[in-house]
C-alpha cells in the first residue's frame, strides 16, 4: 500500500455561492466526477460515492480566534493539537515553541522510524535554497519537517528529470526564476509525474499553496485559474490511480479561499476528501486536524502487520 497526500492550503466548506466561492464558478470535472457531480458546501459537508468519501474536519481545534497555517500545519502533519499546546492559533509559520514538537513528531520521521520510504515531491529553486543558508527560521511545518527528518528538499534537476513537481503546477514560474530551459507541462502531464513519483514510496506528500494566496489576494480570476490547475492535475493523476494499492488523502489546514469577501482565514471546517479501497476504514473516528497524521501511521502500520 502507498498513501498519497495532497495538501491544500487555505481551503474550506463555504457556502454554495458563485459570486464568493470559486470552488463553485471554477471548472471542476474531476473532483465533481469523483464526488457525484457535487461539491461539498455549508449545507452539504459529507458526500460519499462509489469513488470517494469526503468529510469535514474541525480546523478551528478548540480554540479561540481565526486558524492559522503555523499552528494548523503543525497540527495536521503531527497529530498534535499545536493550537491548544501553545493556547493560540498562529501563523504563517510554526513558532520557535513548536519547533521541537515538529522536529520530534512529523510524518515524515514517523514513517521513516518504521523503515518506509518518504518523498517531498515539490521542487525547489535556488533562491530558496539560498534563502535556508541565509539562517532563515521563517521555513514551513512542511519544509521544516523535511529538514528535522533528513527528507532531501527536491531540487531544479529533479524537474527536469519529472522526479517532483512545480509548486505551481505547470512550471510556468521558473523561466523567470533563472530556468529558462525547463519546460512548462500541461497540469494532467504533472498529475501523471505525480503518479511516477509515488510508485518509489510508500508515502508521498505534495502541498499547493497557491489557494491561500488566492484567498488572501481576493482575487477571483486567480482562485478559479489554481484550482482549476489543481483539479487538472488531480485528473492526470486519477489516470493511473491504483484503488487497491493505494490511499489518496487531500486535506487542508485552515479555510480562506472559499470565501472572498474577506482576506483573512475562516472559521469553516475543511475538506478530507479519500480515496481507495480501503477509504472507509482509514475515515473511521476523523474529526479534526488532530487525526490525520495518526491514521495515515495506522494504515500503513497495519498493513506492514497483514503483511508480514
Amino acid at each position: 500500500m502507498r498513501v498519497i497526500f495532497l495538501f491544500l492550503d487555505g481551503v474550506g466548506i463555504g457556502k454554495a455561492n458563485a459570486d464568493i466561492n470559486p470552488m463553485f464558478r471554477a471548472n471542476l470535472p474531476h473532483l465533481r466526477s469523483l464526488l457525484g457531480g457535487q461539491l461539498p458546501h455549508t449545507r452539504l459537508k459529507r458526500i460519499s460515492t462509489r469513488y470517494a468519501n469526503l468529510v469535514p474536519l474541525s480546523a478551528t481545534l478548540g480554540v479561540p480566534g481565526l486558524p492559522q497555517s503555523g499552528t494548523g500545519q503543525a497540527t495536521l502533519f503531527t497529530g498534535v493539537n499545536a493550537a491548544k499546546l501553545i493556547g493560540q492559533h498562529f501563523g504563517p509559520y510554526s513558532p520557535t515553541t513548536l519547533r521541537s514538537l515538529v522536529e520530534e513528531k512529523n510524518i515524515f520521521r514517523h514513517l521513516m522510524s518504521g523503515g518506509h520510504s518518504v518523498c517531498f515531491a515539490n521542487a525547489f529553486p535556488k533562491q530558496f535554497f539560498d534563502y535556508v543558508h541565509s539562517g532563515t527560521r521563517r521555513l514551513t511545518v512542511t519544509t521544516l519537517s523535511c529538514r528535522f527528518a533528513g527528507v532531501p528538499l527536491m531540487e531544479a534537476a529533479s524537474l527536469h528529470k519529472n522526479e517532483a513537481l512545480s509548486a505551481d503546477i505547470t512550471r510556468m514560474r521558473w523561466p523567470s526564476l533563472g530556468y529558462p530551459d525547463l519546460t512548462i507541462i500541461s497540469p494532467a502531464e504533472a498529475g501523471r509525474h505525480l503518479w511516477d513519483i509515488t510508485s518509489r514510496h510508500r508515502f508521498t506528500l505534495f502541498e499547493y499553496w497557491l489557494t491561500d494566496h488566492a484567498g488572501h489576494a481576493q482575487d477571483m480570476a486567480k482562485a478559479v485559474e489554481v484550482l482549476e490547475f489543481f483539479d487538472a492535475m488531480l485528473g492526470g493523476l486519477l489516470e493511473r490511480f491504483d484503488p487497491a494499492g493505494s490511499l489518496l488523502v487531500l486535506t487542508s489546514d485552515h479555510g480562506n479561499v472559499e470565501d472572498l469577501s474577506t482576506k483573512s482565514h475562516t472559521r469553516n471546517q475543511v475538506p478530507c476528501l479519500v480515496l481507495g479501497k480501503r477509504r472507509k476504514e482509514f475515515l473511521a473516528g476523523i474529526r479534526n486536524l488532530t487525526h490525520i497524521t495518526p491514521a495515515i501511521l495506522r494504515f500503513l502500520g497495519r498493513d506492514d502487520t497483514k503483511r508480514s
